[in-house]
C-alpha cells in the first residue's frame, strides 16, 4: 500500500477550558453558584472577596441604578489598579442593583438561623415521655411510634409489629401491645395510629361530646365510606333507613373530621428560592434587575498577583501565573453569566408583559427558539439559563420555564398559550357549582364559545397537570 499525504479543509468545536467552565456556571442554580464560588475562593490563592467595598459597592449601585446599563456597570472600579491586573480583574457580581435595604437583610439572617420544625415523631414522643408508662410499655410504644407515617397512619399491621417486639421482650402477649396501642390513640392529634381511614374516623367521632346531633348516623356511615365515595347517597340512605336531614347531617359531620391527621406535622425543612432577577414597574415601564445578593463580590488579590514576576520561569511564579490565570476566567465566566441571565430575563419580560399586567391569563405562546433568535444565542444556551431560575415578580417568585408554553390555535387565527388555557379552566372550576361539577367537554365548550379550540382530551390532560380530580371526583353531595 503506497503512502501518501493528503490535505482536508473542515470545521471542528473545540471546547476550551475557559468554554466548558462558562457553560458550568450558567447552568447552576443561584445556591449551586454559591457553591461552586466558595470552592474556588479555597482552592485559588489569587481570588479573594472584597470584604471592605461589598457594602459601599452595594449602596453605591442602588444609588445609580438608574445609571446602569443592562450589561452591568464597572464604575466602581478604582481608576488606579494593583500592578499585574486588569477591568477584567474586579467582578462585583451585584452588576445592577434590585430591592435591597437593612429590614430584608435582617429578615433573610434571622430566617437562616430558624429551628427545625417539629415532625409528627417528636410530637408523640414528647407525650409518650410525659404519660405514666412502665419501662415495657415504653419500649413497646416506642415501636408503635416508629411504625406511623407521615399522614399518621399505621405502616405496618399490629401483628407484624407485635412479632418484631416478640423478639426483645419476653412472654409478650398481642393484648399488650394493642393496650398500648390504644393508649397512643388517645395521644394528639386525635385519630392517629389508626390502620385505616374508617377506623381513624370512628376514634375522632369518639372524642365527640355524646350530644353531637348526628354523631350515632356518622359512625355508621363510616362502615359504608366506599359508597360514599361513589355518591350513592339516596340508595345508602333507604338501606341504613334514615331520613335525608339525618343523612345529611351524618355526612357533614364525616366532612368536618380530618383525614389524614398527621399531615399538620409533615416533616420537611423549609427550602427558600433566592431570586435571581427582580422584576419592577417603574415609570410606566417594566424594568428587569439582577439580585445584588446571589454572590459576593470577587476581585484578583493585588498582593500575590504583584508577586509574579514577569521573566520569571521558576516553579513558584509559573505556579502563581496559572492560579491568575484561572482566577480571571473564573471572573469572565461570572461576568458572561450574568450578562447572559439578564438578557434572557429581559427577553422574557418583552414577550409576556400580558403575564405582568393581567396575570396567567394573558400568557402569549413562547418558546426557546423565540428568545434564542432575538438575542443570537443557541436554544441550549437559553435552556440553561432558564433551568432552576427565578424570577422576582409583583406576582410572586416564578421559575424562568413557567413563561414557556406550546401554543392552541384561535378561531381568528390567532394563538393562545397552554399556560392561559390551564389559568381558564381553573378559574372555571373555581365557579363552578359544587353539586354540579363542570365535565371535560363542557369546559372544552366553554373554551370554544372564546374562539379557543380544544378538545375534551386536551382539557383532561391540562386538568390533571394541575392535579385537579375529574368532574365526579370533584362533586359533593351536600
Amino acid at each position: 500500500m503506497k503512502q501518501s499525504l493528503q490535505l482536508r479543509i473542515g470545521q471542528s468545536l473545540t471546547m476550551t477550558p475557559q468554554l466548558q467552565q462558562a457553560i458550568k456556571l450558567l447552568q447552576l442554580s443561584t445556591l449551586d453558584l454559591q457553591q461552586e464560588i466558595q470552592q474556588a475562593l479555597d482552592s485559588n490563592m489569587m481570588l479573594e472577596i472584597d470584604e471592605d467595598e461589598k457594602a459601599d459597592s452595594i449602596e453605591k449601585k442602588i444609588d445609580n441604578s438608574d445609571h446602569l446599563t443592562s450589561e452591568g456597570s464597572q464604575s466602581d472600579i478604582p481608576e488606579e489598579l494593583p500592578i499585574d491586573t486588569s477591568w477584567e480583574d474586579v467582578f462585583d457580581s451585584a452588576m445592577p442593583a434590585g430591592p435591597s435595604n437593612v429590614e430584608s437583610q435582617e429578615q433573610v439572617e434571622f430566617e437562616s438561623y430558624r429551628s427545625k420544625a417539629e415532625n409528627l415523631q417528636d410530637h408523640l414522643l414528647w407525650q409518650l415521655e410525659m404519660s405514666p408508662f412502665s419501662e415495657r410499655d415504653h419500649a413497646i410504644a416506642i415501636a408503635i411510634i416508629d411504625g406511623i407515617g407521615d399522614d399518621g397512619y399505621l405502616r405496618l399491621p399490629i401483628e407484624d409489629i407485635f412479632q418484631g417486639l416478640a423478639r426483645q421482650l419476653d412472654d409478650l402477649d398481642l393484648d399488650e401491645v394493642l393496650a398500648v396501642l390504644h393508649q397512643i390513640q388517645n395521644f394528639d392529634p386525635v385519630g392517629i395510629a389508626c390502620c385505616d381511614l374508617a377506623e381513624c374516623l370512628r376514634l375522632q367521632l369518639k372524642h365527640l361530646p355524646a350530644h353531637t346531633e348526628g354523631l350515632e348516623q356518622a359512625v355508621v356511615l363510616t362502615e359504608y365510606l366506599d359508597e360514599l365515595v361513589l355518591h350513592q347517597r339516596n340508595r345508602l340512605a333507604r338501606r341504613l333507613g334514615m331520613t335525608d336531614a339525618e343523612f345529611t347531617r351524618a355526612l357533614a359531620l364525616i366532612r368536618s373530621l380530618d383525614p389524614r391527621p398527621g399531615a399538620y406535622f409533615k416533616n420537611y425543612d423549609n427550602e427558600y428560592v433566592v431570586p435571581d432577577v427582580f422584576v419592577s414597574k417603574r415609570n410606566g415601564e417594566w424594568q428587569v434587575s439582577l439580585n445584588p445578593e446571589i454572590a459576593p463580590k470577587l476581585r484578583i488579590n493585588p498582593v500575590y498577583s504583584g508577586m509574579i514576576k514577569r521573566a520569571d520561569n521558576s516553579q513558584d511564579n509559573v505556579f502563581m501565573k496559572d492560579h491568575l490565570q484561572e482566577a480571571r476566567w473564573f471572573i469572565k465566566s461570572l461576568l458572561s453569566r450574568n450578562e447572559t441571565l439578564l438578557k434572557v430575563a429581559q427577553s422574557i419580560v418583552r414577550h409576556q408583559i400580558g403575564f405582568f399586567e393581567n396575570g396567567p391569563i394573558a400568557m402569549k405562546p413562547l418558546v426557546l427558539r423565540d428568545v434564542a433568535e432575538e438575542l443570537e444565542l443557541h436554544e441550549s444556551t437559553v435552556s440553561r439559563v432558564t433551568t432552576r431560575k427565578y424570577m422576582h415578580t409583583p406576582n410572586g417568585i416564578i421559575e424562568f420555564k413557567y413563561f414557556f408554553s406550546s401554543h392552541v390555535s384561535t378561531s381568528s387565527g390567532g394563538e393562545c398559550s397552554a399556560t392561559a388555557i390551564k389559568s381558564l379552566i381553573k378559574e372555571f372550576i373555581a365557579s363552578e357549582k359544587p353539586t354540579k361539577p363542570l365535565s371535560d367537554s363542557k369546559i372544552a365548550g366553554f373554551l370554544k364559545d372564546q374562539g379557543i379550540n380544544v378538545a375534551r382530551r386536551t382539557v383532561a390532560k391540562y386538568r390533571e397537570a394541575m392535579s385537579i380530580p375529574s368532574s365526579s371526583q370533584r362533586k359533593k353531595v351536600l
